[in-house]
């Protein structure tokens, strides 16, 4: 049977790139919202930061589903739909009046539709089109495009909460979603046989290869670790910082200056990822936010210290994400990447769920955020630890039995 014929890389590319920006660049300016809704619905800290826990809970397990249907049937028509739930789900968030109805739309709905729009779904389109030698830089130059996002988007979401409120800047946003729609298209892969000499597995046994195998766990291990810590600081960073007397325009410019820092440090994983061993890239990334996070904690509080902190945080902030996705492909294969990459970031959306809402449940019991950036270092440590020892060579699969020729 004759293999397709992939996509142009610089499609890929230019439509998974513009895709992440949009979805990512949303989600990551949800902690300036934290203090004007819970103020206006008079909510606690908790309510809001478990809607964001469900989200990211949501997400994580909507993931594996979501890239299986984007394996089986491509990912055309999951981004359709999840950009649909997505402008849905920002808009309910605006006209949500109960703590319940919060969390089926900021939560369930919103996190839903980020499973069908953002890194596993746009990866697998990436590792199926892109040749294995240019994968890890083409999962960087994403990863960066969803890191400009961020540092786009928190500005920009900002301005909307400041001069329009924060309902309208919902309203505003779940436009904006909409946009995935067109980009969607240069994303439809075409469906036609694969090569009939390609290894094929079903899911079932592609899923029991992948759990029975040490190093997946391990992968998964370090992601949780890394939802932990990226989600709660960008969650509850912004209170804490107005906690310590510190205005909303330095948790703004902190959250951007991630963003920002977070092209570099992405699109530098990427390249790196084709040069060293992912694994040390891993070990390093984890160690250095430990670092990073004490030194934090140690200093003076102030402006300048915020940003410092922020902009090395950002060189760190989704720069797991090209190589923890490439040693997935350079183990298992690119014929179910999205769903396995979907598994490996439920792990990494457990540890979000845990990360947001700890941080709302121990700042109400102790009035503050200490305990849980403590937390977040011990968790750095482990992840640098446990990353150290993982396989990324193909995994070994015994060959096919030829098939007996047939008498005439």
């Amino acid at each position: 049977m004759q293999a397709r014929v992939p996509l142009s890389m610089r499609q890929v590319l230019l439509c998974g790139a513009a895709i992440v920006t949009l979805s990512m660049g949303i989600r990551h300016g949800f902690g300036l919202w934290l203090g004007p809704i819970t103020m206006d619905r008079g909510w606690t800290r908790e309510t809001f930061a478990l809607a964001i826990a469900i989200q990211n809970l949501a997400w994580g397990a909507a993931g594996p589903l979501a890239g299986m249907v984007a394996d089986r049937f491509g990912a055309f028509r999951v981004l359709l739909v999840g950009a649909l739930l997505y402008a849905l789900g920002l808009v309910m968030m605006g006209l949500s009046t109960s703590g319940l109805a919060f969390m089926g739309s900021a939560g369930l709905l919103v996190g839903i539709a980020q499973s069908g729009t953002t890194y596993a779904v746009v990866y697998g389109v990436i590792g199926r089109n892109v040749a294995p030698e240019k994968r890890s830089w083409a999962m960087g130059i994403t990863a960066a495009a969803g890191s400009f996002g961020q540092f786009l988007m928190v500005p920009v979401e900002s301005w909307l909460i400041g001069h329009w409120g924060w309902q309208q800047a919902l309203f505003v946003l779940g436009c904006a979603a909409l946009a995935i729609l067109p980009l969607a298209t240069g994303l439809r892969e075409p469906r036609t046989p694969a090569a009939s000499g390609q290894h094929h597995q079903s899911i079932g046994q592609a899923l029991r290869e992948a759990f029975g195998y040490r190093s997946f766990q391990l992968l998964m291990a370090g992601y949780f670790v890394c939802g932990f810590q990226v989600v709660f600081i960008g969650v509850h960073m912004p209170s804490y910082l107005k906690d310590k007397g510190l205005g909303p325009e330095v948790a703004t410019t902190a959250l951007a200056l991630i963003g920002l820092f977070n092209v570099f440090g992405t699109y530098a994983a990427g390249v790196l990822g084709q040069r060293l061993q992912k694994r040390h890239i891993l070990s390093a990334i984890y160690a250095m936010r430990a670092v990073a996070i004490v030194l934090f904690l140690l200093v003076p509080l102030s402006p300048a210290s915020v940003y410092v902190f922020s902009s090395v945080m950002g060189l760190l902030w989704l720069s797991t994400v090209p190589p923890t996705n490439a040693v997935v492909a350079q183990i298992f294969g690119v014929q179910y990447m999205s769903m396995l990459g979907g598994f490996v970031f439920l792990s990494h959306q457990v540890g979000s769920f845990l990360g947001v809402w700890l941080g709302g449940r121990l700042y109400d019991l102790t009035g503050g955020y200490t305990v849980v950036w403590w937390i977040a270092v011990a968790l750095g440590v482990f992840a640098a630890l446990i990353n150290l020892p993982v396989r990324e060579a193909a995994i070994a699969r015994a060959p096919r039995p030829a098939l007996a020729p047939q008498s005439a």
